[in-house]
């Protein structure tokens, strides 16, 4: 990955970051994205707390099949699982500088099945 695109990504998540914020209501829906993994975080951001977190690299995720795809899917269904638990039904989604397609929009769309609201 070069540093120029590094830092357009950047840019875009702190334009993303300035517009949007978590309460405890509606935590932010964070999302990160590596080359492997794919990673979500509820984030209560008034009071700096992460509410719950899933990852394609959780034990639960870790021995299921198919593409990056399938995983952003599986752990959408999976952070919607943690928000019920944990009594939140409505977030803000932060799709952390990443367009919107493929990986990101499959676990949005999955996190939307499980019964989350945004």
């Amino acid at each position: 990955m070069t540093l120029n695109k590094i830092v357009r990504r950047q840019k875009l998540r702190y334009r993303i970051r300035k517009k949007i914020s978590g309460s405890p209501e509606s935590p932010r829906l964070s999302v990160f994205r590596s080359n492997d993994q794919i990673y979500a975080q509820l984030i209560d951001d008034i009071n700096g707390k992460t509410i719950a977190a899933a990852s394609s690299a959780d034990k639960e995720l870790k021995k299921s099949k198919g593409n990056k795809t399938d995983k952003a899917k599986e752990v959408g269904k999976l952070i919607g699982e943690k928000a019920k638990k944990a009594g939140v039904e409505k977030v803000v989604f932060d799709r952390g500088g990443y367009l919107y397609h493929g990986r990101v929009k499959a676990l949005a769309d999955a996190a939307r099945e499980a019964g989350l609201k945004f």
